[in-house]
């Protein structure tokens, strides 16, 4: 009796609950976007000591997500990379200290500046060149693709001194403390947030400044109109109740160890090892998958490029002697901004990074292996294949059973030289922001400003992980007789 009235009860609490829960509003999920930055530009972007991307960029968009309900996915790369991922509608904006001129607003649809600066004109410390006019001749660095490099270029028609150009900061400002270069152009709160933090330069026009303009947050022109207006309204609430000053107080009147750690751990390569092991163990990581992976997968492209090769058929072998000239004859680079930022365009999908740079790896390093070893099978004596085939072996099966395992043992040793030069090449692909462990070292040199003693770290990981994997293939190859 007492559960027949009980089920009634129930059965209403839970046909309230129903029409209760019927009743709310759905909340819309937050949308999702993808910005990118260039991580080696302190005070606006950089790492600090727990590898989290800070400074006045990255704490001004925070606190505009949080106040606008938008996320966003953090890609942090060389700056002419992360503005190209933009313009070509790979990202959905930059946020990297970028300076708004009339050429970038052709190609994007800009905020409200969030940042007024100047340019200045820089000389190592103690330098005897005290006006542009003795640069006459001489060599001035610049940062590609910035509006301090434009102002620099300028210059350089007023002035007759020659150009080199740099991809990231930090290298841009070593090469000029360390007498290569005679000058530099830079941001000025760049540039005096370096000096301040031990960098050997010094500011030659600090109350003449260059017009470099406001710095803005860019969008693909005509896309992500939404993103914009968001990034403006968040940017004028932040300005208003002083959490704007905050942030640009934060970073210019602070010394760089408040954000990157102990400064006594800069002074030796143990301190800045055991500061950063994190770091470097990631980027080391990251290294390994990328090589390994791509050892595997180019040696098999490689191995079928060069059986191809020696194909009875013209086509098949013009196929595999095209495929091999024309990935030999690219640059990695230039492969790998092809496949990461110029692809996507043409096919009209996003290609991660990590895959970009994997396949960047595989092409060219397979079309080397196919070389070599087509060579390898073209090298075993002749006659081995006219004796498979007095036999009565079939073409394919005296290639399978007589000539591919001969050649392949005579290509041993350069398989092993291969897996090398493959484990270096991915060093190059930190320009496309794959976190591997040279980008590792650039970050934190852009932090530490250590540049000696960091890359030596670098240095001697890469020394190690050769050896270990040059003993482990020679190791290999003894195992097979000859």
């Amino acid at each position: 009796m007492v559960k027949k009235k009980i089920l009634p009860i129930m059965l209403a609490l839970f046909a309230a609950l129903g029409l209760a829960l019927l009743a709310r509003p759905v909340q819309a999920a937050e949308p999702n976007y993808v910005i990118t930055t260039d991580a080696t530009y302190a005070p606006f972007d950089f790492q600090d000591k727990n590898n989290e991307y800070i400074g006045i960029d990255m704490d001004i968009l925070k606190e505009v997500a949080k106040r606008e309900h938008f996320t966003y996915t953090l890609k942090p790369m060389s700056f002419n990379a992360a503005a190209q991922l933009v313009a070509n509608g790979q990202a959905d904006g930059i946020i990297a200290g970028m300076m708004i001129n009339d050429e970038r607003k052709q190609v994007y649809d800009v905020s409200t500046p969030y940042y007024q600066s100047g340019v200045a004109w820089i000389t190592k410390k103690g330098s005897s060149i005290k006006s542009l006019k003795e640069l006459k001749g001489k060599t001035v660095a610049l940062k590609t693709g910035t509006a301090a490099a434009e102002y620099g270029k300028q210059q350089q028609k007023k002035y007759g001194f020659k150009i080199k150009y740099f991809n990231d900061t930090d290298t841009m400002y070593n090469d000029v403390a360390n007498g290569n270069s005679a000058a530099t152009f830079e941001d000025y709160p760049v540039i005096a947030y370096a000096i301040k933090n031990g960098m050997k330069l010094q500011v030659m026009n600090p109350h003449n400044l260059g017009n470099a303009g406001g710095v803005g947050f860019f969008v693909q022109k005509g896309h992500n109109a939404e993103l914009l207006a968001a990034f403006n309204r968040g940017f004028a609430s932040i300005k208003k109740d002083g959490t704007y000053d905050k942030i640009i107080n934060k970073y210019l009147n602070s010394k760089q160890s408040k954000f990157t750690g102990d400064a006594a751990d800069n002074n030796s390569m143990w301190g800045i090892l055991r500061s950063n092991k994190s770091a470097f163990m990631k980027g080391l990581w990251e290294t390994i998958v990328l090589t390994v992976l791509a050892i595997i997968l180019a040696s098999l492209w490689g191995i079928l490029l060069g059986v191809m090769g020696i194909s009875q058929s013209k086509w098949i072998r013009g196929t595999s002697t095209t495929i091999i000239y024309a990935f030999r004859g690219l640059p990695l680079m230039v492969l790998a901004f092809f496949i990461y930022i110029g692809l996507p365009g043409v096919i009209g999908t996003k290609i991660p990074a990590f895959t970009a740079g994997l396949l960047t790896l595989i092409l060219n390093e397979g079309a080397y292996t196919g070389a070599f070893v087509r060579g390898g099978f073209e090298a075993v004596d002749s006659g081995q294949m006219e004796a498979a085939r007095s036999l009565g072996l079939p073409y394919g099966t005296a290639m399978r059973k007589v000539v591919i395992p001969q050649g392949l043992k005579i290509m041993i040793p350069s398989f092993i030289n291969q897996f090398i030069i493959t484990l270096k090449d991915t060093s190059i692909l930190s320009a496309i922001g794959i976190l591997e462990l040279t980008q590792t070292g650039t970050l934190i040199v852009a932090r530490n400003s250590q540049g000696f003693r960091v890359w030596a770290i670098v240095a001697a990981i890469y020394l190690i992980v050769i050896t270990l994997l040059t003993w482990f293939s020679n190791w290999v190859q003894r195992r097979i007789k000859y």
